[in-house]
Protein backbone atom coordinates (compact mmCIF):
# COMPACT_ATOMS: atom_id res chain seq x y z
CA UNK A 1 0.00 0.00 0.00
CA UNK A 2 2.43 2.54 1.15
CA UNK A 3 4.75 1.64 -2.91
CA UNK A 4 1.66 2.37 -4.20
CA UNK A 5 0.58 5.33 -2.45
CA UNK A 6 4.16 6.35 -3.15
CA UNK A 7 4.00 5.93 -6.77
CA UNK A 8 0.54 7.85 -7.02
CA UNK A 9 1.91 10.65 -5.18
CA UNK A 10 5.55 10.49 -7.23
CA UNK A 11 3.10 11.09 -10.75
CA UNK A 12 1.34 13.34 -9.53
CA UNK A 13 4.56 15.28 -8.54
CA UNK A 14 5.88 14.70 -11.88
CA UNK A 15 2.71 15.93 -13.36
CA UNK A 16 2.02 19.30 -11.42
CA UNK A 17 6.43 19.78 -12.72
CA UNK A 18 4.97 19.15 -16.19
CA UNK A 19 2.75 21.42 -16.06
CA UNK A 20 4.14 24.31 -14.16
CA UNK A 21 7.13 23.82 -16.69
CA UNK A 22 4.64 23.97 -19.94
CA UNK A 23 5.09 27.32 -21.84
CA UNK A 24 1.59 29.22 -22.38
CA UNK A 25 0.09 28.46 -25.43
CA UNK A 26 0.20 31.25 -28.31
CA UNK A 27 -2.68 33.90 -28.31
CA UNK A 28 -4.32 35.23 -31.63
CA UNK A 29 -5.47 38.96 -31.05
CA UNK A 30 -7.25 40.04 -34.02
CA UNK A 31 -6.77 43.40 -35.55
CA UNK A 32 -9.51 45.98 -35.11
CA UNK A 33 -10.37 47.26 -38.43
CA UNK A 34 -12.25 49.75 -36.96
CA UNK A 35 -9.25 51.39 -35.63
CA UNK A 36 -6.79 50.12 -37.47
CA UNK A 37 -5.52 51.91 -40.85
CA UNK A 38 -2.24 52.13 -43.21
CA UNK A 39 -0.48 55.27 -44.37
CA UNK A 40 2.11 56.15 -46.61
CA UNK A 41 4.07 59.03 -48.15
CA UNK A 42 5.84 59.18 -51.74
CA UNK A 43 7.73 62.53 -53.23
CA UNK A 44 6.03 64.29 -55.72
CA UNK A 45 7.54 65.99 -58.79
CA UNK A 46 10.86 66.17 -56.27
CA UNK A 47 9.34 68.79 -54.16
CA UNK A 48 6.66 67.73 -52.11
CA UNK A 49 5.61 64.70 -50.09
CA UNK A 50 1.96 63.41 -51.00
CA UNK A 51 0.30 61.32 -48.33
CA UNK A 52 -2.57 58.91 -48.47
CA UNK A 53 -3.99 55.83 -46.32
CA UNK A 54 -5.70 52.68 -46.75
CA UNK A 55 -8.35 52.35 -43.97
CA UNK A 56 -9.79 48.96 -44.15
CA UNK A 57 -6.67 46.89 -42.45
CA UNK A 58 -7.34 43.44 -41.20
CA UNK A 59 -5.73 40.36 -39.36
CA UNK A 60 -4.53 38.75 -36.60
CA UNK A 61 -1.11 39.57 -33.87
CA UNK A 62 0.04 35.85 -32.46
CA UNK A 63 1.65 36.13 -28.79
CA UNK A 64 3.51 34.15 -26.74
CA UNK A 65 2.76 35.14 -23.44
CA UNK A 66 3.20 39.02 -23.45
CA UNK A 67 5.73 38.54 -26.18
CA UNK A 68 4.66 39.21 -30.14
CA UNK A 69 5.30 35.95 -32.01
CA UNK A 70 3.86 36.31 -35.86
CA UNK A 71 1.90 38.91 -37.46
CA UNK A 72 -0.67 38.15 -40.32
CA UNK A 73 -1.89 41.07 -42.27
CA UNK A 74 -4.10 42.62 -45.18
CA UNK A 75 -5.20 45.53 -46.54
CA UNK A 76 -7.86 46.43 -48.71
CA UNK A 77 -6.26 48.34 -51.76
CA UNK A 78 -9.59 49.61 -53.08
CA UNK A 79 -10.11 51.53 -49.73
CA UNK A 80 -7.29 53.64 -50.82
CA UNK A 81 -7.60 57.08 -49.87
CA UNK A 82 -5.05 60.63 -50.92
CA UNK A 83 -7.82 63.23 -50.46
CA UNK A 84 -8.04 63.32 -54.51
CA UNK A 85 -10.98 61.50 -56.50
CA UNK A 86 -9.19 61.39 -59.72
CA UNK A 87 -5.92 60.55 -58.08
CA UNK A 88 -7.50 57.55 -56.37
CA UNK A 89 -9.10 56.41 -59.33
CA UNK A 90 -5.75 56.43 -61.11
CA UNK A 91 -3.71 54.82 -58.65
CA UNK A 92 -6.24 51.88 -58.03
CA UNK A 93 -6.03 51.33 -62.70
CA UNK A 94 -3.30 48.89 -64.24
CA UNK A 95 -0.53 52.05 -63.71
CA UNK A 96 -0.34 51.03 -60.31
CA UNK A 97 -2.20 48.73 -57.96
CA UNK A 98 -4.49 47.16 -60.59
CA UNK A 99 -7.04 46.68 -57.77
CA UNK A 100 -9.39 44.42 -60.47
CA UNK A 101 -6.56 41.77 -60.45
CA UNK A 102 -4.83 42.27 -57.23
CA UNK A 103 -7.23 43.57 -54.44
CA UNK A 104 -5.55 43.35 -51.63
CA UNK A 105 -1.98 43.79 -50.02
CA UNK A 106 -0.47 41.15 -47.38
CA UNK A 107 2.14 40.73 -45.13
CA UNK A 108 3.20 37.65 -43.08
CA UNK A 109 6.00 37.77 -40.87
CA UNK A 110 9.07 35.31 -40.77
CA UNK A 111 10.38 36.04 -37.74
CA UNK A 112 9.85 38.27 -34.35
CA UNK A 113 12.78 39.48 -32.33
CA UNK A 114 13.19 42.11 -29.40
CA UNK A 115 14.99 45.36 -31.24
CA UNK A 116 16.45 48.72 -29.16
CA UNK A 117 12.95 50.43 -30.25
CA UNK A 118 9.95 48.01 -29.83
CA UNK A 119 10.77 45.02 -31.86
CA UNK A 120 12.16 43.96 -35.74
CA UNK A 121 9.41 41.77 -37.54
CA UNK A 122 11.08 40.24 -40.45
CA UNK A 123 8.35 38.59 -43.18
CA UNK A 124 7.04 38.81 -46.70
CA UNK A 125 4.67 41.58 -48.56
CA UNK A 126 2.88 41.07 -51.03
CA UNK A 127 1.64 44.08 -53.90
CA UNK A 128 0.47 43.26 -57.19
CA UNK A 129 1.10 39.53 -57.15
CA UNK A 130 4.89 40.25 -56.23
CA UNK A 131 6.34 38.90 -53.01
CA UNK A 132 9.54 40.31 -51.36
CA UNK A 133 10.88 40.77 -47.91
CA UNK A 134 10.90 43.16 -45.92
CA UNK A 135 12.08 44.31 -42.32
CA UNK A 136 9.29 46.25 -39.99
CA UNK A 137 9.94 48.04 -36.68
CA UNK A 138 6.96 47.97 -34.21
CA UNK A 139 7.08 50.04 -31.28
CA UNK A 140 3.58 49.21 -28.96
CA UNK A 141 2.28 45.89 -28.29
CA UNK A 142 3.71 46.44 -24.80
CA UNK A 143 0.72 47.88 -22.68
CA UNK A 144 -2.59 46.31 -22.98
CA UNK A 145 -5.80 48.31 -21.92
CA UNK A 146 -8.90 47.35 -21.01
CA UNK A 147 -12.41 49.29 -22.78
CA UNK A 148 -15.21 50.23 -21.92
CA UNK A 149 -16.93 47.11 -22.75
CA UNK A 150 -14.37 44.53 -21.41
CA UNK A 151 -12.20 43.77 -24.28
CA UNK A 152 -8.60 44.00 -23.65
CA UNK A 153 -6.70 45.94 -26.42
CA UNK A 154 -3.03 46.31 -28.05
CA UNK A 155 -1.62 49.40 -29.74
CA UNK A 156 1.22 48.90 -31.88
CA UNK A 157 2.57 50.91 -34.91
CA UNK A 158 4.56 49.26 -37.89
CA UNK A 159 7.57 51.59 -39.63
CA UNK A 160 9.20 50.60 -42.89
CA UNK A 161 9.53 51.80 -46.51
CA UNK A 162 9.68 49.71 -49.81
CA UNK A 163 11.06 50.66 -53.29
CA UNK A 164 7.22 50.19 -55.40
CA UNK A 165 9.39 49.65 -58.60
CA UNK A 166 9.99 45.96 -56.83
CA UNK A 167 6.76 45.67 -56.96
CA UNK A 168 5.75 45.93 -60.34
CA UNK A 169 4.12 49.64 -59.46
CA UNK A 170 6.67 51.45 -61.57
CA UNK A 171 4.44 53.77 -63.94
CA UNK A 172 6.14 57.47 -64.46
CA UNK A 173 6.76 60.55 -66.31
CA UNK A 174 9.56 62.77 -66.45
CA UNK A 175 10.16 66.54 -65.65
CA UNK A 176 11.34 69.48 -68.23
CA UNK A 177 13.73 70.15 -66.08
CA UNK A 178 15.07 66.45 -65.08
CA UNK A 179 13.94 63.79 -62.60
CA UNK A 180 10.21 62.18 -62.47
CA UNK A 181 6.76 63.14 -61.23
CA UNK A 182 7.00 60.59 -58.74
CA UNK A 183 10.02 59.12 -55.92
CA UNK A 184 10.07 55.55 -56.08
CA UNK A 185 10.45 55.13 -52.07
CA UNK A 186 7.36 54.98 -50.01
CA UNK A 187 7.64 55.59 -46.41
CA UNK A 188 4.77 53.39 -44.86
CA UNK A 189 3.05 53.60 -41.23
CA UNK A 190 0.94 50.79 -40.19
CA UNK A 191 -1.56 52.07 -37.43
CA UNK A 192 -2.89 48.90 -35.73
CA UNK A 193 -5.14 48.24 -32.75
CA UNK A 194 -5.57 44.08 -31.58
CA UNK A 195 -8.43 42.92 -29.28
CA UNK A 196 -7.68 39.42 -27.14
CA UNK A 197 -10.00 36.83 -28.15
CA UNK A 198 -12.64 36.50 -24.77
Amino acid sequence: MKTYTRTLLTAAALLLAVALAAPALAQTWNVDPDHSAAHFSIRHMMIAQVRGMFPAVTGTIDFDKDAPAAFDIAIDVNSIDTGVDARDTHLKSGDFFDVEHHPSMTFKSTSVAKGDKGWTVKGDLTIKGKTRPVDLTVTGLDDPRVDPWGNTRRGATALFSVDRRDFGIDWNAPLDGGGFMIGNTVNIAVDLEAIMPK
